[in-house]
């Protein structure tokens, strides 16, 4: 398990039914690829966040497919249309096993 790993969300506290959203998320994440050697001379073990999912009262809003490529830290922005009081869960999936998690609520007027 990485250390130090802490997911952030943005989520506006209120919307108007049926309005358009922005999310935004980052995961402070060191993202090692595993070609790394520590000070002992051996490998460093990969630890690179895989996915990502987004899920709003229980429906998939997004799934992504994370490749190795990509950078430490990883930032998602996406629009969400919500149409009802609810709660987003994230969740970023480790290659060493690893689940972080967060969530936010948002209610609809």
């Amino acid at each position: 398990m990485a250390e130090n790993v802490v997911p952030r969300v943005r989520v506006p506290r209120d919307a108007s039914a049926g309005e358009s959203v922005s999310v935004r998320t980052l995961i402070s994440h060191p993202m090692e690829s595993g070609a790394r050697r520590g000070s002992d001379g051996n490998l460093i073990p990969r630890s690179i966040i895989n996915r990502f999912t987004c899920e709003f009262n229980g429906e998939m809003v997004i799934d992504v497919t994370i490749e190795p490529s990509v950078s430490t830290n990883p930032y998602f922005q996406f629009d969400a249309v919500v149409n009802e009081t609810g709660t987003f869960a994230f969740t970023w999936y480790d290659d060493d096993g690893s689940v972080y998690t967060d969530t936010a609520d948002i209610t609809v007027a």
